[in-house]
């Protein structure tokens, strides 16, 4: 094995680092300055009239606590494996975000948050990680389809409810199937050992968070005069939230996946395409955007546990 000096190893971590923060931020910037559909000019025009501190804190608030409950979310499963303050949950949590901006899916947080412990521990983290992704997903999946049913698209509510039917009679007969050592039933064993207080605790924060970032998309559309009952928005919104999340997209992208799909919802209802793609990219730049700048500070202060 080819040993690497230290200052070499020290260099290299830090290009890494740099390569992380800078992609990014060019990824936010590029995507900002080259989207044809934002209007800047009307966009400012309107933001001058309807400018309020106690508004824009208001909604910086549910920026703020969207990601609040998914460190709580975090800090709460990994006790598994060893307590961490809130603290260091914040820094696990927003340095694996702002590295997994351009990777599919957010795929490359697993990998971030696993170097923040033991090389040994990498396989619990990425499960736990999974966990507390996953329950988001079917808190998504499940709001999403009441959602659709709500706005009168039954047909696509049949076509899941049959989907989901297929997959879970598929896992019940595939369940012991083992595939390098991994099985559905392993799986469901490796759930069930943890404690129950914590999945309960996890399913709480997880629907808190759920509502939070769906009602600040509420409050945005209100904002910008759009005058619609609440459950016809609320109910348009989560369906946005649940076919957006189903097609695979990278975070620095994930304003433009959701955008698309807003636009065609509430085009229906009435509502003007340049007003869905200015809330689209302001709740990607409330939740994601401002996150990942904090997050890069971390990234540029990460010493990884793992031992070369």
């Amino acid at each position: 094995m080819i040993s690497i000096p230290h200052k070499a190893k020290q260099f290299l971590t830090f290009l890494i680092k740099l390569l992380i923060v800078g992609g990014a931020f060019y990824f936010i910037w590029n995507q900002l300055a080259n989207n044809d559909k934002l209007d800047w000019k009307q966009f400012l025009e309107l933001l001058n009239r309807k400018k309020s501190f106690w508004g824009i804190l208001f909604l910086l608030s549910f920026s703020f606590f969207n990601r609040f409950f998914e460190i709580l979310k975090w800090k709460n499963l990994v006790q598994i494996i060893e307590k961490i303050s809130l603290s260091q949950a914040t820094e696990q949590v927003l340095s694996a975000l702002t590295a997994s901006i351009f990777t599919p899916n957010g795929i490359g947080e697993y990998g971030a948050k696993a170097l923040y412990f033991e090389k040994r521990e990498a396989k619990k983290v990425v499960f736990l990680n999974l966990i507390c992704n996953g329950i988001q997903m079917i808190l998504t999946i499940i709001f999403g389809t009441i959602g659709l049913w709500i706005l009168g698209f039954g047909s696509w509510v049949l076509a899941i409810f049959a989907i989901s039917c297929f997959l879970f009679f598929a896992s019940f007969l595939f369940k012991k199937i083992t595939i390098k050592g991994y099985s559905i039933n392993r799986l469901l064993e490796k759930i069930n050992e943890i404690p129950k207080q914590i999945h309960q605790k996890n399913i709480f924060l997880a629907v808190c968070r759920y509502l939070i970032f769906s009602h600040q998309y509420y409050f945005l559309f209100l904002a910008f005069d759009v005058d619609l009952p609440y459950v016809t928005l609320m109910a348009t919104i989560t369906s946005v939230y649940f076919l957006a999340s189903s097609l695979p997209t990278f975070q620095f992208l994930d304003f433009a996946v959701k955008g698309s799909i807003a636009v065609y919802f509430f085009g229906i209802l009435g509502v003007n395409e340049w007003i869905v793609v200015f809330i689209s990219t302001l709740m990607w730049f409330l939740n994601v955007v401002l996150p990942v700048i904090i997050g890069s500070f971390y990234v540029f202060n990460f010493k990884s546990k793992w031992k070369s």
